[in-house]
């Protein structure tokens, strides 16, 4: 499958429609978008805006329609129903090379016959690109890349991380006004990764490029992106800023998924305190758990949902829940810690904590989280 906006060698030049506006982000609009196959749905009528110059994650397990969501995008799927629109122009039926759009696969596609140089160039060739225009944006993109010496080998010469640096470059040096990454990064060891991630964001907020990222890695997600859309069974279960994903989750699943919470169950015995500064609840354990304030009716069967790291411990007999420690293990700059709940049925609370201030396995402790920490959810609302 080729890149869009890149031919396989054997199309014609003349196919290829150069980008309106090149060189600037575009504005990219998604409305009622559907794809099924056979009696299954993968994608049921997502709809999202995209700012120009935004970077817009896809987040979601495997089959949640994330990546089926691109593919329509990019035009190598056609979509059952749903407009596709890329700053004024609708593209939905269009063909893939005539949308100027750019794509980063994780298989990084490079020609093993041409030299990096040769590569990053193909695309300008293609468009009728002047070859000294050709040499000044190829050297341009390479430097941006950190790829200036490198533009005479092979791709059989380049490591995995160059490779794919490549492949970016020769997405970027025609200048789209989107650049849909398919999990480009996949590939590569965790330094690698995080490396790469620092410089995609660079050059993206370099050239204010609107950028579509598909991936299923939470950190990812959160270290790269202006908005997530955390998908789930072919929806969107929430499209949001980082931290208003991992703060303030719409629904358990998004709070399961970002940041792997701890739900605690309880009833709500204070729907409003304090005007209204938070709510009660009293856990299953018996203790009296404080939480951000919420429309939920008093009495209410609910989960309190709070994320390990936003957990404290305290003396034993202080705080919302007293508690045994079952394991802690070392990961570094922090610990993960269990806690064994006294009380109810002995739930298990998770916890990560700076690794100098780590308890004991079989110590007594007490847990402690702010109100604006924790979460509340109808204990039916299973998603």
């Amino acid at each position: 499958m080729p890149e869009v906006g890149l031919m396989t060698p054997n199309e014609s030049p003349a196919a290829v429609t150069p980008p309106p506006g090149a060189g600037t982000g575009k504005p990219l609009s998604v409305t009622a978008l559907r794809k099924t196959y056979g009696g299954a749905t993968a994608v049921d009528e997502v709809s999202m805006d995209i700012a120009a110059g935004e970077f817009v994650t896809f987040l979601g397990s495997s089959g949640s329609g994330k990546t089926t969501t691109l593919m329509m995008i990019a035009g190598f799927v056609e979509p059952d129903s749903g407009t596709i629109t890329v700053g004024e122009r609708e593209v939905t039926r269009l063909a893939p090379q005539k949308r100027g759009l750019g794509f980063v696969f994780q298989q990084y596609l490079l020609f093993p016959h041409m030299t990096v140089g040769e590569n990053i160039a193909f695309p300008l060739q293609l468009r009728g690109i002047p070859k000294a225009e050709i040499r000044r944006r190829v050297g341009e993109t390479l430097e941006m890349a950190g790829l200036s010496g490198l533009a005479r080998r092979r791709p059989r010469e380049l490591s995995g991380g160059q490779q794919q640096r490549v492949a970016l470059c020769r997405a970027l040096v025609y200048r789209p006004p989107v650049i849909l990454m398919d999990e480009p990064l996949g590939a590569l060891d965790k330094k690698l990764r995080d490396q790469l991630q620092t410089e995609i964001k660079r050059i993206q907020r370099e050239l204010g490029l609107t950028v579509i990222y598909v991936t299923h890695d939470q950190e990812e997600a959160l270290v790269l992106s202006d908005r997530i859309a955390v998908m789930r069974d072919g929806r969107i279960d929430q499209f949001d800023t980082p931290r208003e994903l991992f703060e303030r989750p719409r629904t358990p699943f998004v709070a399961d998924f970002l940041g792997a919470a701890n739900f605690l169950p309880g009833r709500l015995e204070e729907s409003t305190a304090d005007n209204g500064a938070h709510s009660l609840v009293r856990l299953d354990t018996g203790g009296l758990l404080r939480t951000r304030p919420h429309s939920l009716p008093q009495g209410n069967r609910v989960r309190a949902a709070v994320q390990p790291g936003r957990l404290g411990l305290c003396p034993p007999g202080d705080g919302f829940c007293t508690g045994t420690v079952e394991t802690v293990t070392y990961v570094g700059t922090l610990v993960r810690v269990t806690v064994r709940a006294d009380g109810g049925d002995g739930h298990m609370v998770r916890l990560e904590l700076p690794a100098g201030r780590a308890p004991a396995e079989g110590d007594k402790v007490g847990l402690t989280a702010d109100p604006a920490d924790v979460s509340v959810f109808d204990a039916e609302d299973g998603g």
